[in-house]
C-alpha cells in the first residue's frame, strides 16, 4: 500500500482511525506525553549538578537542533502512514522493511519504561498521602520515609498497583474520550498547580531570584563535558522521543495540521514547565540554604525535609502536580503499546488496554521489589536500575537514529514535503539537521550512556 493510498482510504490505515477532535486536545496531549517526572524531578537536579545558567542555555541550544528536528520526523512518519510505530515504517517503505526496527524499538520501549515509571509515579501518589499527613521529626527521620517506602514491597506494590489503574482506565477511553478528555483535565490543572508554586518560590521566599539568577546567569566554567552531553541527552529523553509516542500521536492527527507549528508549541511548552519547575524547587533549596546539586533524592528527600517548614498547603500542591505529570507521560507509554494491538492483530481498544496494562504490571512489579536483583555489568542491580539503563542508552538513542536516517534518505521526498508543509530554506534546514547533525547528536548520546567517547573521563 503506497502512501497515497493512505491518506486517500479515509485519511487513515486502518479505515476509521480515530482522530483528535481539535488542535488544543492533541497539543496538550503530546505536550502532556513530554512533560513528566524528567521536567519535575529530573531537570531541577541535573541543572543544579552542572551549575544553573550555562547548562540551560546548552540544553535550550540542543532542543532546538536535536529534540525539535526529531519530533517534527516522528510526528511526520506517524501522520503520513496513519498508523503504529511497526506498522507506519512498512506502510511507507516496504512490508517487512528492516526499518520497522525502529518501530519495534519503541514499541519494546514504551512497554519497558511504563514498567518501571509507574513504580516511580507511585511513590509520588505515596508522598501526596504523606503531605496529607504533614512531614514531622528530624531531617534524618523525613528522609527515611522514603527508604522505608521503597524497601516495602507491599507498599510499594500497592502504589504501583494505584497509578497502572488510573492508567489504564484513561487509555482504555480511547483517544477523544479518554486520553484527549483527560490531558485538557490534567494539564490546565498542571499548569495552574506549577503556576502557583513558583510564585510562591519567587514572592514567599528569600529565595526566589537567587533561583532566577542560578537558573537564568551562566556560568560556563561550570560546565563541563560531561554536563553537555547530560544537556544534549535531556533535549532527546525530555521531549518523548525515540519510544515511538510522538508516532503514535501523529498518526491520531488530522490531515490540515501544522506539524511543525504543533512540534515547536510542544517543545516550547516542554521547556517552559522544566524552567517553571526550576524555578519553584531551587526557590526553597536556596531559602533554606541547601545545596542546589541534590541528585536524585531532590524531591523524595530534600524537598519533604523543607515541606516541613512551608506544610501542607505548599507539599500538597507539589506531589498532586509530580502524580499528574507522571500521568500524563504514563498514558502515551501505554497507547504505544496499545496501537500496536489495535493495528496489527485487530485488537478491540479496551481488550488491548486491558491485556498490555496488566502486563505491563506484572513487569513492573520486578521493579517495585528492590530486593530483587541481579548481576548487570559487573555489579548487583536492581531491576528498576536496569530497564532505564537499557532503555536510556540503548533502544531510545537506536530508535531516534534510525528514524532520522530514515525520513532524511529513506522516505519518498514528496511525502516529507507534503508533511513539512513547504520546500523552501526551513525545509532544506530540517534535511541536514535530520541528514546530519541530529543523527550525530544522539549518537553521541548512545556513546556517552555507554561510557565510549574518549574525550569524557568516566572515573
Amino acid at each position: 500500500m503506497s502512501s497515497n493510498e493512505i491518506i486517500d482510504s479515509s485519511q487513515g490505515s486502518p479505515r476509521g482511525r480515530a482522530h483528535w477532535s481539535s488542535r488544543v486536545g492533541f497539543v496538550l496531549a503530546a505536550a502532556g506525553s513530554a512533560i513528566g517526572l524528567g521536567n519535575i524531578w529530573k531537570f531541577p537536579y541535573i541543572t543544579g549538578e552542572f551549575g544553573g545558567g550555562a547548562f540551560v542555555i546548552v540544553y535550550l541550544g540542543c532542543v532546538l537542533l536535536l529534540g525539535l528536528p526529531l519530533m517534527v520526523a516522528e510526528l511526520m512518519v506517524g501522520r503520513r502512514a496513519q498508523t503504529n510505530p511497526v506498522g507506519a515504517f512498512q506502510v511507507l517503505h516496504k512490508p517487512g522493511s528492516l526499518w520497522q526496527t525502529a518501530g519495534w524499538l519503541g514499541v519494546a520501549s514504551g512497554f519497558i519504561i511504563l514498567s518501571f515509571y509507574s513504580v516511580i509515579a507511585g511513590w509520588a501518589i505515596a508522598y501526596v498521602f504523606k503531605s496529607l499527613a504533614g512531614f514531622t521529626g528530624t531531617a534524618e527521620q523525613i528522609q527515611g520515609q522514603f527508604v522505608a517506602l521503597v524497601t516495602n514491597p507491599v507498599q510499594s506494590i500497592f502504589w504501583h498497583t494505584l497509578f497502572m489503574a488510573l492508567t489504564i482506565a484513561i487509555v482504555a477511553g480511547g483517544i477523544k474520550n479518554g486520553i484527549e478528555r483527560w490531558s485538557k483535565i490534567l494539564m490546565p490543572s498542571l499548569f495552574i498547580l506549577l503556576t502557583g508554586l513558583m510564585f510562591y518560590g519567587l514572592f514567599g521566599t528569600s529565595g526566589g531570584w537567587q533561583a532566577v539568577s542560578f537558573l537564568f546567569n551562566p556560568d560556563f566554567s561550570k560546565l563541563t563535558a560531561t554536563g553537555f552531553l547530560s544537556a544534549l541527552g535531556h533535549a532527546f529523553f525530555t521531549l518523548s522521543l525515540g519510544m515511538g509516542a510522538m508516532i503514535t500521536y501523529g498518526s491520531y492527527m488530522e490531515r490540515g495540521a501544522n506539524i511543525v507549528k504543533d512540534a515547536i508549541t510542544i517543545s516550547i511548552l516542554d521547556t517552559v514547565i522544566a524552567l517553571m519547575a526550576g524555578i519553584a524547587i531551587f526557590s526553597l533549596v536556596f531559602h533554606y540554604g541547601m545545596e542546589p546539586g541534590q541528585s536524585v533524592g531532590l524531591i523524595f528527600k530534600t524537598l519533604p525535609v523543607l515541606f516541613k517548614e512551608t506544610g501542607r498547603w505548599i507539599s500538597v500542591p507539589f506531589f498532586v502536580l509530580l502524580t499528574f505529570a507522571a500521568l500524563t507521560s504514563a498514558i502515551s507509554l501505554l497507547e504505544v503499546v496499545v496501537s500496536y494491538f489495535v493495528d496489527r492483530l485487530g485488537w478491540k481498544r479496551v481488550k488491548a488496554t486491558i491485556t498490555m496494562g496488566t502486563v505491563t504490571y506484572l513487569i513492573g512489579i520486578l521493579s517495585a521489589v528492590v530486593s530483587w536483583q541481579v548481576s548487570f555489568r559487573g555489579q548487583q542491580q536492581g531491576f528498576l536500575n536496569i530497564f532505564d539503563y537499557l532503555t536510556t542508552n540503548y533502544m531510545l538513542p537506536i530508535g531516534g537514529v534510525l528514524t532520522c536516517l530514515f525520513v532524511a534518505w529513506v522516505m519518498k521526498e514528496k511525502d516529507v514535503q507534503e508533511e513539512f508543509g513547504s520546500t523552501g530554506l526551513a525545509y532544506k534546514g530540517l534535511r541536514i539537521l535530520l541528514g546530519y547533525v541530529t543523527p550525530l547528536a544522539v549518537l553521541m548520546v548512545l556513546l556517552h550512556g555507554l561510557e565510549l567517547l574518549p574525550f569524557v573521563s568516566y572515573e
